[in-house]
C-alpha cells in the first residue's frame, strides 16, 4: 500500500451496557455509514448532537491479511459539504436482501470510554440493529494488541468474526445477529 494509508489495529467486542460513568445521555457522536455495494468504500457522515456540526468522510478499508480481521489499511478523505453532496446519491440506497427491502446504511451512536491508556469506542446501533453494541479498542502494535486484557463489561470478542464487519451488517436485523450468535454458541 502507499503512504496515503494508515494501519489500523483493533480488537472488537460485544457489550451489553455502557460502563459505569456513561449513560445514553452522555456526550456522543451520531454515525451514518453508507457502504457502496461491491466495493471497499463507505461514506461516513458524523454528527455531533452537542454542536450540530457534521463531518463527512470517504473511506476505503483493506485487510492487511485476508485471514485476519484485526489489522487494516485505512485511507480517509475528508469531504466538504459540496463534495459530500455529490456522494449523497449513494446514501440510504434501497437494496434487496432475502426478498426484503433494506438500505445500505448503518446508524449508531458512538460513546468514548477511557481505560488506563486506552480509549474504547462504544457503538450502540440503532434500528434495525437495536440491541447490537460493539466496542472497538485500537492499538499501536501487534504486541500491544495481544497483551490487552478486556475489562469485565466487554463480553464476547468478535474481532475474527467477519459477520460483525460493517459491510456485512448492512441489511441485517437484530434477529439476524441473535441467530448468528446462537449458531456460534451451538458450534462451541
Amino acid at each position: 500500500m502507499n503512504e496515503n494509508y494508515r494501519i489500523e489495529r483493533r480488537r472488537v467486542f460485544l457489550f451489553r451496557d455502557l460502563p459505569e460513568g456513561l449513560t445514553r445521555a452522555s456526550e456522543h457522536l451520531q454515525f451514518f455509514d453508507n457502504y457502496l455495494q461491491n466495493t471497499r468504500l463507505r461514506i461516513r457522515s458524523i454528527r455531533s448532537p452537542k454542536t450540530k456540526h457534521w463531518t463527512y468522510i470517504l473511506e476505503q478499508r483493506v485487510q492487511l491479511d485476508e485471514h485476519d480481521f484485526s489489522s487494516w489499511y485505512v485511507n480517509e478523505m475528508q469531504l466538504n459539504e459540496a463534495e459530500h453532496s455529490i456522494f449523497e446519491q449513494f446514501e440510504a440506497v434501497e437494496i434487496e436482501i432475502n426478498g426484503q427491502k433494506r438500505t445500505n446504511e448503518l446508524r449508531f451512536n458512538r460513546y468514548f470510554y477511557r481505560l488506563d491508556d486506552k480509549q474504547i469506542e462504544l457503538d450502540i446501533f440503532l434500528r434495525p440493529l437495536w440491541g447490537l453494541n460493539l466496542a472497538k479498542v485500537f492499538f499501536q502494535s501487534e504486541d500491544e494488541m495481544r497483551k490487552f486484557r478486556r475489562p469485565a463489561f466487554l463480553l464476547l470478542e468478535v474481532t475474527q468474526m467477519p459477520f460483525f464487519l460493517g459491510k456485512n451488517l448492512v441489511g441485517k436485523t437484530i434477529e439476524d445477529v441473535k441467530e448468528y450468535l446462537r449458531l456460534v454458541k451451538a458450534s462451541d
